[in-house]
């Protein structure tokens, strides 16, 4: 499930090669050869790794057919947390309690937020995809969509070759070509990878300490801050300025309590901390601190990412969020017709896909300040009504 990493996404385009797509497939691998000799591999690796390289229409058709994140927070988090995989996630952590403290002590990285992505990606290792991961990327990498993405882990992963560690043929993982437990991409095992239990081989598809280990390892790097919290769970008063919620809008949280907002339990931490109200002021409210942040570098969805950080508070030992009782939301089509109506009044809401991304959040506040009502991001039909 997870789309790809901060690594990736940060690469940068740094030769018109890399930037080419499109095209007829054969003529692509070989700019694909050409490019791997450039960077310095032999003639015998390349055209191992490339020998009966295929195009693979499944995963274009995956790649596309992303409707679960379209679905709102509170049915998204009841879909992918159910009690079998917190039994589950409670016994994992006994079996594995000492490669979590391993991780706690080496990365500070808490065990709930590791049990939480294995949980998601892969059910605890029991489903790791089919797709053959070299085919996969080729593909998405030639499919002119996001080839600047996923281009640049062809390369890494002729390295993993190089090094023995993957084969061509055999290698296989999600369609967005992640391999492993917690589906790391391969530019991600080249970083991070860590060889968790002691026998000489980074095995992210076999080995529970391995894999848990690198992930814990690549959200060190990128910006986990040891020991913090990452999310809480909070009561908001019946009134207050809704504008100020939504991601990436921290203030300290003595200004939050000022305003009415307390933690549903326990006591709130001395952080900069950002409102989440994944379905508005009538639902269920969080504080984001610092560490939330991190998430986006594992996965691009909101839904995906709050779903993911509050499952791990879940497997710490958190209670169940109050859903209270939010405005009824929009269908598909008529998210897509909210999208177009704030488009055409200038916002830049992205793609018109009926998911409630960032671009649509910040939109859909904008226009009900606009419209004198409370700002808290979530969209429905009055809203779409008086626009």
């Amino acid at each position: 499930m997870r789309f790809f990493s901060a690594l990736v996404a940060a690469t940068l385009l740094t030769s018109p090669a890399l930037a080419q797509c499109g095209g007829g497939f054969n003529d692509f691998v070989n700019g694909l050869k050409s490019e791997a000799a450039q960077r310095g591999f032999d003639s015998t690796t390349v055209n191992g790794f490339f020998n009966g390289v295929q195009q693979d229409g499944a995963v274009l058709r995956a790649d596309r057919a992303q409707g679960v994140f379209q679905k709102p927070f509170i049915d998204f988090s009841r879909r992918l947390i159910s009690q079998n995989r917190i039994d589950r996630g409670k016994a994992m952590s006994v079996q594995y309690d000492a490669v979590f403290d391993r991780i706690e002590r080496e990365y500070g990285v808490s065990r709930g937020v590791l049990l939480a992505f294995w949980a998601f990606e892969t059910d605890y290792g029991a489903v790791q995809g089919d797709f053959n991961t070299r085919n996969a990327l080729v593909t998405l990498a030639h499919d002119c969509r996001r080839p600047e993405l996923f281009r640049p882990q062809i390369f890494a992963a002729i390295e993993l070759y190089r090094q023995g560690n993957f084969d061509p043929a055999r290698t296989t993982g999600a369609w967005a070509g992640e391999i492993g437990m917690v589906q790391m991409l391969p530019q991600d095992i080249l970083d991070n990878g860590v060889d968790g239990d002691g026998n000489g081989q980074v095995s992210l598809k076999t080995s529970a300490p391995d894999a848990l280990m690198s992930g814990a390892k690549m959200l060190s790097h990128l910006g986990w801050q040891p020991g913090q919290p990452w999310l809480q769970e909070v009561t908001v008063p019946a009134q207050m300025d809704w504008s100020l919620s939504g991601p990436g809008k921290p203030r300290p949280v003595s200004d939050w309590q000022a305003m009415g907002v307390q933690a549903r339990s326990g006591s709130l931490a001395n952080l900069p901390a950002s409102l989440i109200l994944p379905q508005g002021h009538k639902g269920p409210a969080f504080l984001a601190y610092p560490n939330f942040d991190v998430y986006f570098e594992w996965n691009q969805s909101f839904v995906y990412v709050l779903t993911a950080a509050y499952f791990g508070t879940r497997l710490e030992g958190g209670q169940i969020y109050n859903a209270g009782n939010p405005a009824p939301g929009l269908n598909g089509a008529q998210m897509k017709q909210l999208q177009t109506k704030l488009q055409a009044r200038g916002h830049d809401v992205g793609k018109i896909d009926g998911i409630l991304g960032a671009g649509t959040r910040a939109a859909v506040q904008a226009e009900q300040a606009r419209l004198g009502m409370p700002a808290d991001a979530w969209p429905t039909v009055e809203l779409l009504g008086r626009l």
